[in-house]
């Protein structure tokens, strides 16, 4: 790889006392404009719709079956029975969203919620972009997965399961009378504050979101200050976590590196002492089980904590769970077999038990591969100011900090092979890819730290997020906030809240100045 030396020597007089500058080195990165290879986009990056293109290597019939699941992807689904659309009901009845795109807009990340003046908390609604995954706290921690222990999947909680759904149908609860349009609980947020200093006496507020969770379907009004809680969502060995919508374009290339590529930068123990480890998560894969295999385990590398294995399960699972639309590979509500379920299928007359009068799934094989095929197949945008002095410092500081410790900068895809059980397309084959990301599992402290684990990863773990166009996520979306609850307003708080094995990279970070701190944002704004 080649590096580019930039200061020119000022020495060469002869006198030996003259200081002879460093010369500055700067990663073979720096310059590199195709984030995605051939897929890269250069025509909508400073847009609104710069998550939102179609990669520009599709076949035709590859570009019409992406704006098919374009169109599926934006799709707001109905409360069962429409008569009038029947291939559009099937929503809840107990979800997030009644859509994708409201979780990521434009294809990027949603609106961060906002705490009116003058209130302490702002309940969620129709729209918030997040939600909490909740799973009971096991006895001690899994460590291999079996089929004994569910390959150490989460546990769900009796009768809500494994996501907190605060939206409902109309009669989806048994008290609907008095809370209308409620799900399985109500949830709120609200914010505490920090102030971080630097050296210089330059100060950032950092906020972190907290939540409470109130008026459990199994026992109205109820909340964890309660005199005697009785509901299984609020007991104390409960754990929950936010999750933030992220981008979905450059999915596919993704999922399209070599597992090799990406188990080869594993260090579990940190062998090599550089105080940064990197695991990797094996999950339970929905694809290979409806395939029959025996041992339904492949590589997580999707979802905050790497907890999915393709994008086809990402994709699929999230149209069941967020929006409850049973599918080929969903084909069950997530939360049948609880007791809302079993009495809102009684109370309403089973006109909305998860399958169409056909008895199918309520989104059809065709819809679900096209929607995949749109996640899969979103071009990445584009670097930019490449060139700009700033930046170049930036990408330098970048590396000395060793951010790309974990922030891996590129990997090439395979030459062939399958991508979620289904044939690759030649456009995602053999691409020089530049996500910033090793896809692997790291501790980043307690105060990101949620408590709870998730198939391998433990409650202090995330995977390394893709940088790749982030730059442009507030472009796309000027309310969206950055990391896995979207509490960082911007990308200076986003670092200040690295923890954990990034602890000292922060720490450098904060020694920089205030022109080299702007530096290193300036390069990330570049990606």
């Amino acid at each position: 790889m080649a590096s580019v030396l930039c200061l020119s020597a000022c020495g060469g007089s002869g006198d030996e006392n003259t200081p002879v500058p460093e010369e500055k080195v700067y990663p073979a990165y720096t310059d590199i404009t195709a984030s995605g290879g051939d897929t890269t986009t250069y025509d909508a990056s400073e847009s609104g719709h710069g998550f939102s293109t179609p990669a520009p290597n599709l076949t035709a019939a590859e570009l019409a079956l992406h704006l098919d699941g374009d169109l599926g992807f934006e799709t707001a689904f109905t409360t069962a029975p429409n008569d009038a659309h029947p291939e559009l009901d099937g929503l809840g009845p107990v979800f997030n969203n009644a859509d994708c795109n409201s979780c990521h807009q434009r294809d990027g990340r949603n609106s961060t919620p906002q705490v009116a003046a003058g209130e302490t908390r702002v309940k969620l609604g129709s729209e918030a972009g997040i939600f909490l995954r909740i799973s009971k706290a096991p006895d001690e921690p899994c460590l291999v997965g079996t089929a004994a222990n569910n390959y150490c999947a989460p546990i769900a909680v009796p009768n809500f399961g494994g996501q907190l759904f605060h939206r409902g149908v109309l009669k989806a609860r048994n008290d609907w009378e008095q809370n209308k349009f409620i799900g399985q609980a109500d949830v709120y947020l609200s914010y505490e504050t920090k102030v971080i200093s630097y050296s210089d006496g330059t100060t950032v507020t950092l906020k972190k979101p907290l939540f409470d969770v109130e008026n459990p379907y199994d026992a109205p009004g109820e909340t964890k200050s309660s005199a005697n809680v009785t509901s299984n969502l609020l007991q104390d060995d409960v754990l929950m976590g936010w999750r933030n919508g992220m981008p979905v374009f450059g999915l596919g290339l993704l999922e399209a590196i070599p597992e090799a590529d990406i188990v080869a930068n594993v260090d579990a123990d940190d062998a090599n002492n550089d105080g940064i480890s990197g695991r990797a998560n094996y999950v339970f894969d929905a694809v290979k089980a409806q395939a029959g295999d025996s041992n339904p385990v492949s590589l997580g590398r999707f979802g905050w904590k790497a907890n999915t294995p393709s994008v086809r399960v990402q994709s699929l699972g999230a149209l069941r769970g967020d929006i409850g639309i049973t599918n080929p590979l969903f084909p069950d509500e997530s939360i049948k077999g609880t007791a809302l379920h079993d009495d809102y299928l009684t109370r309403t007359g089973f006109v909305d038990t998860g399958a169409g009068i056909d008895g199918e799934p309520e989104a059809n094989a065709e819809f679900s591969d096209s929607v995949v095929f749109y996640a899969e197949t979103l071009a990445v945008p584009a670097r930019r100011r490449v060139a700009d002095a700033d930046v170049r410092e930036g990408a330098r500081l970048f590396e000395q900090l060793n951010c790309s410790g974990c922030h891996t900068p590129s990997f090439a895809t395979k030459a062939s092979g399958d991508i979620g059980g289904t044939e690759m397309i030649a456009g995602h084959k053999s691409q020089t890819i530049y996500p910033f990301s090793d896809m692997l599992l790291h501790d980043m402290g307690e105060e990101l730290a949620d408590g709870r684990p998730d198939f391998l990863a433990d409650g202090s773990e995330w995977r390394t997020r893709p940088l790749w166009g982030i730059g442009l996520t507030q472009t796309v979306n000027p309310q969206a906030g950055f990391l896995h609850d979207g509490r960082a307003a911007t990308l200076e708080e986003a670092i200040l809240w690295h923890g954990g094995e990034a602890q000292q990279s922060t720490d450098d970070f904060m020694a920089l100045n205030a022109v080299e701190r702007a530096q290193v944002v300036d390069f990330l704004m570049s990606l």
